[in-house]
Formats: C-alpha cells, sequence, structure tokens
C-alpha cells in the first residue's frame, strides 16, 4: 500500500547552490535508489509548497532519490523574478537534470512546472523516464496571460516592455513583461504534436480556477506516448494541496516509477 505523508519538520533538508553561467539555483538533493523524483515548481511558487515537500518526504521513506529547486528568480535562487522568461527557466531545468541528478529521472511538474517538464523530456528523452503533471499550463503565457491582458495592460506591455496583472496569490499582483510573452511564443505546446514518449499521468482539478482542467484534456490528445493517463478531480482547485490531493499526487508517482524503474 502506498503510504502518504504529508511534510514534517523532522527532515532537516540542506540547501545547496549549483552555480552556472552568472546565476546560483538553489536546491535539496536526497540521495536513494534510481530514477530520481525531480520536482518542478510553478510561476511565482517555489521548492517549499506542500506538495514538493510531502514529496520529498515520501520518497525518502521509499529510499527514493528526489530533487527539488528554483528556477531563477524565484525562492532562494539568484535572479528577479522580472528578468526570467521561459527559455530560461527551461534552461534551469536541463542544468539541474544535467549536474544534480545526473542519470535516469521522473519528472513531476505543477502549473508552469508541467509546461517546462514537457519541454525538458523533449530534450533529454534518455534521461526523462516518465512525468507527472500537476495542473499542468503549457502555453499559460499566450492563452492565460496576454489574452487576458485588456487593451490598456497590452499597451503598457508594447510601450514600456512590462504592466501589472492582479493575483489571489499576491496583494501587490504579478509584473508581466514583454520578454516573457515573446519568449514564451518560443516554446508553444498545444498548437500540434508534443513530442514527449515517456509514461505520463496527468493530473487536474476540475474548479481550477487559473488554468482550465480542459487544458489537460488537451495535453493528454496531443502527446506523441501512447503510455498516459489524466486524472480529473471534482472539488481539486489550482494548488491541489490538500491531504487527499497529496495522496493522489503520490500514488500517480509510484505508478510512473513503477512502470519505469528497473
Amino acid at each position: 500500500m502506498t503510504q502518504v505523508f504529508l511534510y514534517s519538520m523532522k527532515i532537516m533538508s540542506h540547501i545547496q547552490y549549483l552555480d552556472r553561467k552568472n546565476k546560483k539555483l538553489a536546491y535539496v538533493h536526497t540521495k536513494g535508489r534510481l530514477p530520481t523524483v525531480l520536482f518542478i515548481h510553478g510561476f511565482r511558487s517555489d521548492m517549499t509548497g506542500n506538495k514538493a515537500l510531502a514529496l520529498e518526504e515520501w520518497c525518502i521513506s521509499q529510499d527514493r532519490g528526489y530533487v527539488r529547486f528554483d528556477c531563477q528568480g524565484h525562492g532562494k535562487s539568484s535572479g528577479a523574478f522580472e528578468e526570467g522568461s521561459i527559455s530560461a527557466w527551461k534552461q534551469d531545468v536541463l542544468d539541474v537534470i544535467d549536474h544534480i541528478v545526473q542519470g535516469p529521472t521522473v519528472l513531476v511538474g505543477s502549473s508552469m512546472g508541467g509546461w517546462l517538464a514537457m519541454l525538458a523530456a523533449r530534450e533529454r528523452k534518455k534521461q526523462v523516464l516518465g512525468m507527472v503533471g500537476i495542473a499542468s499550463a503549457p502555453d499559460f503565457t499566450e492563452h492565460l496571460i496576454w489574452d487576458a491582458l485588456n487593451k490598456k495592460q497590452k499597451q503598457e506591455i508594447l510601450a514600456h516592455g512590462k504592466t501589472t496583472v492582479k493575483s489571489d496569490y499576491d496583494d501587490a499582483g504579478y509584473p508581466i513583461t514583454k520578454k516573457l510573452i515573446e519568449d514564451g511564443r518560443k516554446h508553444l505546446l498545444l498548437g500540434g504534436l508534443i513530442d514527449v514518449d515517456c509514461p505520463v499521468h496527468l493530473i487536474h482539478g476540475m474548479k481550477d480556477a487559473d488554468v482550465p482542467w480542459e487544458v489537460s484534456l488537451s495535453i493528454n490528445e496531443k502527446l506523441a506516448t501512447k503510455d498516459v493517463r489524466t486524472t480529473l478531480v471534482e472539488e481539486g482547485d489550482h494548488r491541489m494541496s490538500s491531504a487527499k490531493d497529496i495522496q493522489l499526487l503520490v500514488k500517480c508517482v509510484d505508478k510512473i516509477l513503477a512502470k519505469v524503474s528497473v
């Protein structure tokens, strides 16, 4: 039976830093059996969320290798958030795979992290053996941000390079830059076949107010892999971090690991 853990302070995680080309990525690496589980956080989030920490504790209980980290401009990593882009954050994931994980991995991506996971899986096919997406948000810079901006906000971006959008997670709102929007267009996935051929399990809450659950159905249809499953959670929201949600996440990761572990 899969045992579910909610993070406890009994685990003393040691934060380390990966130095790569004028950036320092904060990460926590728990060594254990391969493949290593790599957690990729979402937009304006970090590696200290409930899902990341609970999954760490579960991996420790299973003697499973686990890595969580902060993308540039997030958490304890270097850089300013406003300087970030999908290209930069994708490269962060690749750097962690190449220099921290250094072996086979199963990616677990939350929201933006689901987009980054798919982009990384396309470029590291030998290393990425499986993937779990939680409220995955590919193309969100275009369809969920740019398309939702009003005329004034779009003019601000074009004229001044950025605007601010309201957020339920930050009273000050989120800065949205021209760089983020234009760079995001280089990495859009939903317009055609998504060249990811490893086993994939997608989880999405049907009460997600940020990323429509239909996005996961679209991903399901467009993935190249034939081994893909989507689970819709009737009461789930965007965070998907309740005890029941985390239990589902752990079960999904466990099943993917069972498929790909030697």
